[in-house]
């Protein structure tokens, strides 16, 4: 294991770029070496925010070709990530890559396969694989306390509407993709991490209640896992709510409901539901979510050359999920199969 620190070349300036800087910052073992962005002022604007010290540099060609940079941070619009990454990759470049990494299964898969081919390791978004509570979910459910699971529920319910800050881009088919691929994924990831099954069989159904978004806003799914188990998991952009992110694993020998547990097994004198005080995946701010402990992961993996449970590889399976849905959704509810190819 090399002591020398990592060089990160952070491409794509947003809000969320702001988070990762913060975090890579506080690992001992990167530097931030550049900030890119299609706009300048952007990348000008995150070194000062974050209090930086490196390089804007203007065109991804030569981010790639910095000797300096061992890991590529793409956190640009949702159109540029797929051929951003397969750039990085073929430059042996180490990849973390906001989600969604494709818009399309062409893109889906030339992103595994070029990751794959180039030997680099790679980490993507899902950050929260990293929440406390889902941590606590997923480790009670491999022990047993709940018995063997019988249906899992995921939902994203995140009102967006114009005043969101990504609205130009997140509202059109052809740069935000889908509801799930914009914001539904996450909870399609968490229902594959959490129940540590992969989907067969899919079908979905939708709307689009205000006609805010070109494509629908609103999405339910119906699957069946590779084990018998059923599962269902929504999307809803036009929720006039707070943020919510629903958690639900019913078993034979107890169920979990977000933070709380029926466990009898594991609780014999229970009477009512308990309650686990945990940090809740319950706010949409970037600020709230777990970067820290998913970078501090990324860099032990590439220290110690492994890979992450939430790799490309792994997280193709997510977004071959999210498009089976949206091919259901084209077809009128009909059931699809997966894997896709």
């Amino acid at each position: 294991m090399s002591d020398r620190r990592l060089g990160v070349a952070i491409h794509g300036a947003g809000q969320v770029a702001h988070a990762h800087a913060a975090s890579w910052m506080r690992n001992p073992h990167v530097a931030i070496v550049s900030v890119s962005s299609r706009n300048p002022a952007s990348a000008a604007a995150l070194i000062r925010n974050v209090g930086l010290d490196c390089d804007v540099v203007e065109r991804y060609e030569d981010v790639l070709a910095d000797p300096r940079v061992d890991i590529v941070n793409l956190s640009g619009p949702n159109e540029v990530h797929a051929a951003q990454g397969v750039a990085a990759a073929e430059a042996g470049k180490h990849v973390l890559v906001e989600k969604p990494i494709a818009l399309t299964i062409d893109e889906n898969r030339a992103l595994r396969d070029a990751v794959a081919k180039a030997k680099v390791k790679s980490i993507v978004s899902f950050v929260l694989r990293w929440n406390p509570l889902l941590e606590t979910v997923r480790s009670l459910r491999e022990s047993g306390a709940i018995g063997k699971l019988i249906h899992i529920e995921v939902d994203y319910w995140h009102g967006l509407g114009p005043s969101y800050v990504g609205w130009d881009w997140a509202h059109r088919m052809a740069t935000g993709g889908s509801a799930n691929l914009l914001g539904g994924c996450h909870a399609l990831d968490a229902l594959r991490w959490l129940s540590g099954r992969e989907v067969v069989e899919v079908a979905a159904l939708s709307n689009n209640a205000k006609n805010l978004y070109e494509y629908d806003a609103n999405v339910v799914a119906i699957m069946k896992l590779d084990d018998g188990t059923i599962a269902k998991s929504s999307v809803l952009l036009d929720a006039s709510i707070p943020y919510a992110f629903n958690i639900d694993l019913i078993g034979t020998e107890g169920s979990l409901r977000d933070n709380r547990i029926w466990a009898k097994r594991l609780l014999p004198g229970q009477t009512s539901w308990a309650q686990m005080p945990t940090v809740l995946p319950d706010s949409g701010d970037v600020r709230h979510h777990p970067f820290d402990a998913q970078i501090n992961h990324f860099v032990d993996c590439i220290r110690e050359d492994r890979e992450s449970h939430c790799n490309v590889a792994d997280a193709y399976r997510t977004h071959e999920l999210c498009m089976a849905i949206d091919r259901s959704l084209a077809a009128g509810g009909r059931p699809v199969r997966l894997p896709l190819e």
